[in-house]
């Protein structure tokens, strides 16, 4: 118990950075209707089972079509 204690000021951040990230881009995802790869469902699928910053961070990358 002693160990979690020890980390919790570096993972409650990064948990509130991570729910932050998931939270704008699905939001982004739902508002938009033009992707440059692949639909909605995909990269809503991708956006939450990557959630641990892999999933959000390949959405603006690869998926976000350019306005």
């Amino acid at each position: 118990m002693d160990k979690i204690r020890e980390y919790l000021p570096f993972i409650i951040p990064l948990a509130i950075v991570e729910i932050i990230l998931l939270a704008v881009t699905l939001h982004h995802i739902f508002t938009h209707e033009n992707y440059k790869r692949g639909n909605r469902l995909l990269w809503v699928i991708v956006a939450i089972v990557g959630m641990e910053f892999i999933g959000p961070i390949l959405y603006f990358v690869l998926g976000k079509e350019d306005e």
